[in-house]
């Protein structure tokens, strides 16, 4: 990663992590994913853009295996998803050959452009929903 985008990173995750992420949880829209946190066990929500598509609920994380959902997600992939208020149970998928700049212009615009703006290391992410 370069020194530009390692910055970017630290920035941005700054942004979210202190600011932007706790007043979004917050919203009753907002789509959240909830990991298992790889140490400490506990759960840890996420807010996210996505959207559902029959049993599948598809995502794109801005950096790759530098996010800490994606870290989790690689040590345990049993996720929640709370989509339009209902959480949902699944299993987790990243798709490093899937293509997540074409992935995101079948997602939602707003967020798919933030995504695209701050992203340096994009990764497709899928939730197989339970039943």
């Amino acid at each position: 990663m370069s020194r530009y985008h390692e910055m970017k990173h630290r920035a941005v995750t700054v942004l979210q992590r202190h600011v932007a992420n706790p007043l979004s949880s917050r919203m009753p829209w907002q789509i959240l994913l909830e990991t298992t946190g790889r140490t400490s066990g506990r759960p840890r929500r996420t807010p996210v853009g996505g959207a559902r598509v029959g049993q599948e609920f598809w995502l794109v994380s801005e950096y790759g295996t530098k996010s800490q959902y994606v870290r989790n997600i690689l040590a345990d992939p049993r996720v929640r998803v709370r989509i339009k208020g209902t959480w949902h149970t699944g299993t987790a998928h990243p798709l490093p050959d899937d293509d997540p700049r074409a992935r995101l212009r079948s997602l939602p615009t707003g967020n798919s452009a933030v995504v695209r703006l701050v992203g340096t290391d994009l990764l497709t992410v899928r939730v197989d929903l339970d039943g």
